[in-house]
């Protein structure tokens, strides 16, 4: 009985974690000047959170697993509402498209620019210690 209190516990303590962070992030999107999703803001203060380890991560952990772990079928709602707009998709195709495509080309040019900094960089510094040597 002992163990099974525990383990309630555990899932409790984890989504009351994981919802108090999504209202906060609410709460702060609604007092911001800017247009940045709750949820998004929720989740980067989760984030922050755990990196400064402020909070345990083993507490949120057992709601998150479950969360993961049924994934997909939390898509089911969204993808039958995506399917309602199936006409308006269907006549704009070939504009969605050509926006992925290009959306897609500029984030991996940006990513490749920004690591080839971040690593040429690094290199660079680790061949001038082996000359110095």
């Amino acid at each position: 009985m002992r163990n099974m209190l525990t383990i309630v516990w555990q899932y409790l303590r984890a989504f009351v974690l994981i919802y108090v962070c999504l209202y906060a992030g609410i709460a702060l999107a609604a007092l911001l000047p800017i247009t940045i999703p709750g949820s998004i803001i929720g989740m980067l203060l989760l984030f922050l959170l755990l990196s400064f380890q402020i909070l345990p991560a083993k507490w949120v952990q057992p709601g998150c697993h479950l969360l993961i772990r049924y994934m997909a079928l939390l898509f089911v709602p969204i993808g039958v509402g995506v399917m309602q707009y199936f006409d308006l998709l269907r006549a704009q195709f070939g504009p969605i498209v050509v926006s992925c495509i290009i959306s897609t080309v500029i984030v991996m040019l940006v990513v490749s620019w920004s690591s080839h900094l971040v690593h040429g960089e690094r290199q660079l510094f680790s061949r001038n210690k082996v000359k110095n040597k």
